[in-house]
């Protein structure tokens, strides 16, 4: 039966398990101004707003 040598640290057994996390979106919330779905605590990629003012001009303004 193989044994290990050397034990694994905890950054590698760590990053290790975190790599599988990644594979699901999560949750999903509503921009209350277009109403399209965005992460939560981010900037809505449809519209350009967060947190009632906008921050980034929205796609179809830019394009032109």
């Amino acid at each position: 039966m193989a044994v290990p040598k050397h034990r694994k640290s905890k950054a590698k057994k760590m990053s290790r398990r975190a790599a599988n996390e990644k594979r699901f979106l999560g949750s999903l919330s509503i921009c209350p101004q277009c109403g399209a779905e965005r992460m939560p605590h981010r900037i809505c990629p449809e519209c350009g707003f967060y947190k009632d003012r906008v921050i980034k001009a929205p796609k179809s303004q830019n394009e032109g």
